[in-house]
């Protein structure tokens, strides 16, 4: 099957990471870097992407976000006489008009979340599926080496603009080194030890590795009342790069990982403080875990095994 891939571009990019997925399937694949034409030829793009489509005769179209951004219109056109599937990585307080759009072109909207599946059924689009992130073996794995800047108890990579964090990661600060990065953590309290701003690829990697426990924190307060899993991409992210993930509990999660045997799960703020100080008091439950949870995820849950099913029209069961 010849696979198109419609979005934003950069290697580090989930469409890279799909694309290559893609290939590693059999497929021949061309990943059509939606943004960057826009961001060069602004309302010439549309025309420009349509050659780039058409010149390699898909099969198949896999959209992200980003395609909208060419127009209704010209989506419309791209997806006629192909199969197509949109596939939507934000977990959005209620169906986004965009994301509706591009739902109801496409042959199926895959949603990372599966309590996602209804809101978007309900806002009108016919075909909805549970389709969630993955890891990516080219690009998520374990660091040879990490820089003592990044050697610390607790690491935290997430978005600063959601206060709903602090409470739980000035928790744990009074109890282990921690060290806080990624976008949006300036003009915070002073006392959530901060220690850098966005990261990505193998920089990533170091940070993973430098940490004993790598934590995983909800956004939102109706992310903890998500049914099904809801399995952020920053646990795959671990997952792939080795490390010992300490994540957040949701109903269902354990389809995904178990606790104690591929991570730790914790209830709140309080067990989460309880769990870091018993794995750091044992490093070979660490050790095991990590190594058991990285084996788990390239087992069954890698960009493969996704796009695989996306391509059949199948959305993830739990097994």
């Amino acid at each position: 099957m010849r696979v198109i891939v419609l979005g934003a571009g950069g290697a580090h990019k989930t469409e890279a990471s799909i694309a290559r997925a893609a290939r590693s399937l059999g497929h021949p694949c061309r990943h059509v870097n939606v943004v960057g034409w826009i961001r060069y030829l602004k309302g010439l793009a549309a025309p420009v992407v349509r050659r780039l489509v058409d010149s390699f005769e898909p099969d198949a179209l896999i959209m992200t976000r980003h395609a909208i951004r060419l127009g209704e219109g010209a989506v419309r056109a791209l997806a006629r006489g192909r199969r197509s599937a949109f596939w939507y990585f934000d977990l959005a307080r209620r169906p986004l008009p965009d994301a509706v759009t591009l739902g109801r072109i496409a042959d199926a909207l895959f949603v990372t979340t599966l309590s996602q599946v209804e809101r978007y059924r309900a806002a009108g689009v016919p075909t909805v599926l549970h389709l969630p992130q993955a890891v990516d073996p080219a690009t998520d794995r374990p660091a040879t080496r990490s820089p003592r800047r990044y050697h610390c108890d607790v690491s935290f990579v997430g978005s600063g603009q959601y206060p709903l964090r602090h409470d739980l990661l000035r928790a744990i600060a009074a109890h282990a080194s921690l060290q806080i990065r990624g976008p949006g953590w300036r003009g915070v309290p002073a006392d959530l030890p901060v220690r850098g701003g966005p990261v990505w690829g193998a920089r990533f990697a170091r940070v993973v590795r430098g940490a004993a426990i790598s934590l995983g924190a909800h956004a939102l307060p109706e992310h903890a009342q998500e049914r099904g899993g809801g399995a952020s991409n920053r646990m795959w992210k671990v997952f792939g790069c080795g490390g010992f993930y300490l994540g957040a509990h949701v109903e269902g999660i354990d389809g995904f990982a178990r606790d104690g045997v591929h991570c730790a799960w914790y209830t709140d703020a309080d067990h989460a403080v309880a769990l870091v100080r018993q794995y750091l008091a044992d490093p070979a439950a660490r050790g095991r875990i990590a190594q058991a949870g990285r084996t788990h995820a390239l087992a069954h849950h890698t960009y493969a095994h996704r796009v695989a099913l996306l391509l059949e029209g199948q959305g993830y069961t739990s097994t």
